[in-house]
Formats: structure tokens, sequence, C-alpha cells
């Protein structure tokens, strides 16, 4: 019988989380995608802390636009809180999700403020 949608992308996650490992000088670059909004957080797994965090939700984030545009610019916030961290590289979680899109968005505009995947 197939799988169904969720239990799908369950499994997806758990396999991308058995390669992707973050630690204090190359933290886990997580993202979580809803329907309506985008949430990146960035991970140090050997502690199990969150290091920064950004979303669609943020007061700072301009949330005009389409979904993939205000995708563009969480990516941005959350290299520039990176930055200020003293962060410049990440590995990247996207999640269970196809690197497509909004989570495609979000990395882009990580990779244009800086951080190194």
């Amino acid at each position: 019988m197939a799988l169904s949608k969720t239990e799908r992308k369950i499994r997806i996650r758990r396999r991308i989380r058995k390669v992707s490992f973050g630690t204090a000088e190359r933290p886990r670059l997580s993202v979580f995608r809803s329907n309506k909004e985008i949430y990146a957080q960035l991970i140090d797994d050997n502690k199990g802390v969150t290091l920064a965090a950004a979303s669609s939700r943020d007061k700072d984030i301009e949330a005009k636009g389409t979904k993939t545009e205000i995708a563009n610019a969480v990516g941005k916030a959350i290299a520039g809180k990176a930055k200020k961290a003293g962060i410049e590289s990440i590995a990247f979680d996207r999640g269970g999700n196809l690197y497509h899109g909004r989570v495609k968005s979000l990395a882009e505009g990580a990779r244009e403020a800086g951080l190194k995947f």
C-alpha cells in the first residue's frame, strides 16, 4: 500500500537528518514550511540549542509580495542573524520538502546574504 503524503514526508525528513548534523562552527539551517508561513532556524545539534531563528511572521520582514519573495527575505534575515553570531557556513536541512519553490528561494536568499552551504 502506498504511503500517505505526511508519512512520505516524515520518512524523507528522517533520511535527511541521518546525514545532516549541526555543530557550533557549522550549524544546521532547518527549514519548516507551512501553507501560509515559512520558518528557519540555525541549530547546534551537539548542545541542542537554537542559535538564531527567522520566520515570515517576524515584524522586521516585509510581508508584501508573493510567498516566494517572502521566503527570500526570510533567507536574508537568517543570514544576517548568522553573520552577527559569527557563523559563515551551514548545513542545509530542507525538512522533507523538495528543494523547489519557497525552500529554494529561502536558500538562495541566504546565499545572497553571504552564507556558505
